[in-house]
């Protein structure tokens, strides 16, 4: 796993080296727009070409299961740490409820997609995107549009109106989720064309998605004052997380070469997504950032901890 982190790491670190050239306006529209290529056509071409030729069984059950667990455990946890801010008061005077609201999606829901696919893919083969995809868009994309919408509307504004169920259903990999598992179940054959050109449209994913996480992270000064408030979120996405998702597999009898993608998907740092999210409900964007950055790099020293340990 050494040699993928770091492949991974030196196209992470190029994104990171062209958003300095660019400058910081000029590189965030173009990351804009990676993103959202990714996220309305690349995305949604892997995720129907994995699904539509993954047999439904039980493991269809049992990752979404077992994700559903991890996150919804880990935002537990975080509520705990977080919910009555204290914590926040304690070590940044001044804050308001938009840094709790921050940190609570920062502790719970993980980079599953924009890092999970490149990492399980890479380190297990291209069998385990599954697992990445079982893992993000059957339960904790669900997860992040409903409880994760509501918890950012409480802690900061309540944005536009929109119920987040249509948030949710507007996500493109959703649907493209849902036709694959039906034409799965129903055994419909994929015609040859489309198996190439969605396995050409889904060869994309990986280098943009690293591309837009190098070009996403940000971090500012005076930050060893925040590393007490950022220090919960790091437990819980690196430590945490991944140990719920490993005695959840168990529970839920994981056959045993899942086991080790499962908890290294769980394992996976602070989503970047969630700075959207923050932006759109007026949440603190600086802390959120500072937790991606942060927990990413640490990933590189955790993951194949983790990957040793369940091996």
């Amino acid at each position: 796993m050494f040699n993928v982190l770091l492949g991974m790491a030196v196209i992470i670190v190029v994104g990171i080296g062209w958003k300095s050239v660019l400058g910081q306006k000029s590189a965030e529209t173009i990351r804009s727009h990676l993103a959202q290529s990714v996220y309305h056509i690349f995305l949604p071409a892997l995720v129907l070409h994995v699904l539509w030729q993954f047999p439904v069984g039980l493991n269809t059950v049992r990752i979404p299961v077992v994700a559903v667990l991890s996150v919804s455990l880990a935002l537990l946890a975080a509520f705990l740490l977080y919910g009555n801010g204290k914590l926040v008061r304690a070590f940044l005077p001044g804050k308001s409820n938009k840094a709790v609201g921050a940190l609570l999606l920062a502790s719970a829901f993980g980079n599953f997609s924009y890092l999970g696919l490149p990492v399980l893919s890479q380190t297990f083969g291209a069998w385990a995107q599954v697992v990445a995809i079982h893992f993000d868009l059957l339960a904790s994309t669900p997860l992040l549009f409903t409880v994760g919408i509501i918890l950012a509307r409480y802690y900061g504004t309540s944005g536009e109106g929109m119920h987040p169920l249509v948030s949710l259903f507007r996500v493109p990999a959703i649907w493209a989720a849902i036709a694959g598992l039906i034409l799965s179940a129903m055994a419909v054959s994929m015609p040859v064309w489309l198996d190439e050109t969605l396995a050409t449209l889904g060869a994309a994913v990986v280098p943009l998605m690293l591309l837009s996480v190098g070009m996403a992270l940000r971090w500012q000064s005076g930050w060893m004052a925040r590393i007490p408030v950022l220090l919960p979120v790091i437990m819980i996405q690196l430590l945490l997380m991944p140990l719920i998702a490993w005695a959840a597999s168990i529970g839920v009898g994981m056959p045993a070469d899942y086991l080790a993608p499962v908890v290294i998907e769980g394992a996976m740092p602070t989503m970047v997504l969630g700075l959207v999210i923050c932006d759109r409900f007026k949440l603190d964007v600086a802390l959120y950032a500072e937790a991606v950055t942060l927990t990413t790099a640490l990933s590189l020293i955790s993951l194949p901890l983790w990957l040793q340990a369940v091996s």
